[in-house]
């Protein structure tokens, strides 16, 4: 598939796309921190400033609305040392085992006993906003867990007839809560610099490379997608 010019600085690959999707998009492409062109993937749509499913490159600058609220969210594929034949008639039975041993939804989380976390959640240091006792709580407890919307975990066949596992999670409300922070502070920071807001979007604000902003979001980015890899 190749691309179309749908705008100024504004490729697309998607095939069916939304108007809405491009116009929140074009308003990406204009500012004046891209470097290069915005670029629409296949699945874009629209999002909260950023637009989802967009590659935004940028120059000395990180809008933290554009990497998203859940930092790091991805997937991943295992492959095990089962076939399809040695699977059993009907994996109703496995549902409520996965359920138990991988909580999802919101809030959910496991139960370790008082004052217990996962060992490997620990290993992964500390992000540059402090996490306050109820969040660092919820933290460790989410950890290793899918949280909702279109999070999930399945069993699949290839076409070797071999089972794969594969996972959707992310950074859970930790990782909301970091980059709404970043979000907000951003939006104080563009109304510093401009003197009042011109952004046509308040949610595409950004931090400067050199702002202590900037180094702080890039801190806490970085560890909310070490938790999202530990989750996986």
């Amino acid at each position: 598939m190749t691309a179309t010019q749908v705008a100024p600085k504004l490729l697309s690959w998607a095939s069916d796309i939304e108007p809405a999707t491009i116009a929140q998009a074009e308003r990406t492409a204009r500012l004046d921190i891209v470097s290069g062109h915005v670029a629409l993937m296949p699945d874009a749509h629209v999002g909260i400033g950023s637009t989802v499913g967009s590659v935004v490159p940028t120059k000395n600058a990180v809008i933290p609305s554009c990497v998203g609220v859940d930092i790091g969210c991805g997937m991943i594929a295992t492959e095990t040392d089962l076939t399809e034949s040695d699977l059993p008639g009907s994996i109703d039975a496995l549902m409520p085992l996965t359920a138990k041993g991988i909580p999802s939804g919101v809030g959910k989380g496991h139960d370790y006993g008082a004052g217990k976390v996962d060992a490997s959640f620990e290993e992964l240091g500390s992000p540059h906003t402090k996490l306050d006792g109820k969040l660092a709580q919820t933290a460790a407890l989410q950890y290793g867990t899918l949280g909702s919307g279109n999070h999930f975990v399945e069993l699949t066949v290839d076409e070797r007839g071999v089972v794969w596992t594969v996972l959707h999670s992310g950074s859970r409300g930790v990782g909301n809560k970091l980059a709404s922070k970043h979000i907000e502070g951003a939006k104080g920071l563009m109304k510093e610099r401009l003197g009042v807001e011109k952004l046509e979007d308040p949610s595409l604000a950004y931090l400067l490379d050199g702002e202590p902003a900037f180094d702080a979001y890039i801190q806490d980015m970085l560890w909310a997608q070490r938790y999202a890899m530990g989750n996986r």
